[in-house]
């Protein structure tokens, strides 16, 4: 007898591929030494917060004596983060926002599962792009909706509006879409946003009810080359972002992220309202407020990209220099190469453990075929792991 739900053992049996094969690496390095792993399964941001961080973080000691210095707060966030998020977003976003729609959260997941709980009903489907984030089913799954993937253009990993407007049916009422993307390194342009906001806005309009739109941008700042990500409120009447400050500030292990709403979607107030009851509801009650009070002070902060983009561009010349097959990121800190031909992505991560060199095949983000490396490594692991990539890629031929 399981002592487990059938749909929990079931989310065992398919749990992120990403965590197997960071634990995959532990064994190795066990086995063999660190420094004789090379270890790009998780994208866990190690470059350091900025300096407002520590600055922050000596004050909020030195005042802890203080009656609820570290007390409870207002479920939706404390009334000076939410408004200094509101300014900061309605800049990004070129949307004029109040502190009221801005919703503080448990990371950018603890804003996604807060929002599904508000608006899905058992039977709904979100629809996502693949490649995409596995813990999006979970999300979905959580409240008894149906995560239903599209794909999208081979290699280029643009979305396929097509495919897209074909996948949705009347049991849709969500799209996520996530940009800068984990695992691809894709940016959307405004184009391609515009467009998928229109095939939305037709399919609400045929079904009678509205298709809301998720955001998840918390690597809105780590884009490379120039590019910019456009906003989406203005793009889409029933869009809201989800994001966190894990990546821009490297605080992925405080959990403080936001859901921000479109003003413009009617009914809005009472869609907060529901938001700011299922972050209680769910257990998270607040985000945490040491990570507020850091986000407060840092705002303006960021980590350095430029140690993102030289990894980035020496991970560039190693699979350049072995023939592999990719476009190149322009945002986040993933690659999503090709497997070599003759390998489905399964065999070719083993070839490349038999090196020591840990990766993620794609079929754990929906898009078998092709496997993921995470660049939030020393740049030195990159460089020492050059030799073993030639042999990986030399026993196979």
């Amino acid at each position: 007898m399981s002592l487990v739900t059938p749909q929990i053992e079931e989310f065992i049996k398919t749990q992120s591929w990403i965590r197997k094969m960071f634990e995959a690496a532990a064994v190795l390095a066990a086995k063999h030494g660190a420094d004789k792993v090379f270890d790009f399964s998780l994208g866990n941001p190690d470059v350091p917060p900025p300096a407002a961080v520590e600055s922050v973080l000596r004050q909020i000691a030195g005042g802890i004596a203080k009656p609820l210095s570290l007390g409870y707060c207002p479920n939706a966030g404390r009334a000076d983060v939410r408004a200094a998020l509101a300014r900061r977003i309605a800049a990004e976003q070129q949307t004029d926002l109040a502190a009221k729609h801005v919703v503080v959260t448990c990371g950018a997941a603890g804003a996604i599962n807060a929002f599904f709980r508000a608006v899905l009903t058992p039977g709904d489907e979100v629809v996502c792009f693949a490649p995409y984030f596995v813990e999006y089913g979970f999300y979905a799954g959580n409240y008894g909706g149906v995560l239903k993937p599209v794909m999208s253009k081979p290699l280029s990993f643009a979305p396929d509006t097509d495919a897209l407007k074909a996948a949705i049916t009347p049991k849709t009422r969500v799209m996520i879409v996530n940009s800068p993307n984990n695992p691809s390194g894709v940016v959307y342009t405004k184009q391609e946003l515009d467009a998928v906001c229109a095939v939305l806005d037709e399919k609400s309009r045929e079904y009678g009810r509205p298709i809301f739109l998720v955001s998840d941008e918390p690597y809105r700042s780590l884009v490379y080359d120039g590019a910019q990500v456009p906003p989406v409120l203005p793009a889409y009447r029933h869009a809201v972002v989800a994001s966190s400050f894990s990546k821009s500030l490297s605080l992925a292990g405080e959990r403080v992220g936001y859901i921000a709403f479109n003003p413009a979607m009617e009914g809005v107030d009472l869609l907060i309202d529901g938001v700011i009851l299922t972050n209680r509801i769910l257990g998270f009650v607040n985000a945490p407020v040491i990570g507020q009070q850091i986000v407060l002070a840092a705002l303006d902060s960021g980590v350095d990209v430029g140690v993102y983009d030289r990894r980035r561009r020496a991970m560039a010349a190693i699979l350049d220099d072995c023939g592999i097959e990719y476009t190149m990121p322009r945002g986040a800190f993933y690659f999503f190469p090709k497997v070599p031909a003759g390998y489905d992505d399964l065999r070719f991560i083993d070839r490349l453990m038999s090196e020591n060199i840990i990766a993620v095949p794609g079929r754990g983000f929906g898009l078998p075929g092709y496997f993921r490396l995470t660049y939030c490594v020393d740049q030195a692991i990159i460089d020492r792991s050059a030799p073993a990539w030639k042999r990986a890629l030399a026993a196979g031929k």
